[in-house]
């Protein structure tokens, strides 16, 4: 697949199927994801998959808000960066994650985001439990790492529609 038709075809999905990710089509994905560039070469992100549906399901209970869907995912990649390798950890891992999305695309998956950096676990007490805090009593995530998000990802159960044309060049400037 071209990259033009990658980069129109992804979308944020919510609805999977059943159907399981092959192994080599998650290890192609992982593969995919750690070519994204990092901040001095430090390669900082880390990456955690989880496969095991009840485990899942319990990871979608992160947030009271935008986190639901994924209880119906076939997989979830956990984005995590090592703080000790870069500061910039948390950018990197957006980078890679990034590609990670791009990624499934090609392999005629779809994704979709779910973020987990500083976000409370309920909407309503922001100072209270982490959604970090929640995962890392589900997960072995090792002290030195810091999630950034977790991308549920599978076959699509929905096929959205094309973006809307928009226009922006507002939103750039050229200086020559």
């Amino acid at each position: 697949m071209e990259l033009k038709q990658i980069l129109a075809a992804r979308r944020s999905t919510r609805k999977f199927t059943d159907r399981p990710v092959p192994r080599e089509v998650v290890d192609r994905l992982l593969e995919a994801a750690f070519t994204a560039p990092s901040s001095r070469n430090s390669r900082s992100t880390r990456i955690m998959v989880v496969t095991d549906r009840e485990k899942i399901a319990r990871m979608a209970e992160m947030r009271d808000y935008g986190s639901a869907f994924l209880k119906n995912a076939p997989m979830a990649f956990v984005i995590a960066g090592d703080r000790e390798a870069s500061p910039m950890w948390n950018i990197n891992s957006a980078i890679s994650a990034t590609v990670l999305q791009l990624a499934c695309v090609d392999e005629g998956l779809a994704s979709c985001w779910v973020h987990v950096e500083g976000r409370p676990r309920l909407q309503g007490e922001p100072d209270g439990e982490s959604a970090e805090g929640y995962l890392r009593t589900l997960l072995p995530v090792p002290d030195g790492w810091s999630i950034l998000c977790v991308i549920a990802a599978g076959y699509s159960d929905f096929h959205p529609a094309s973006l809307p044309e928009h226009d922006d060049a507002a939103s750039v400037v050229f200086v020559e």
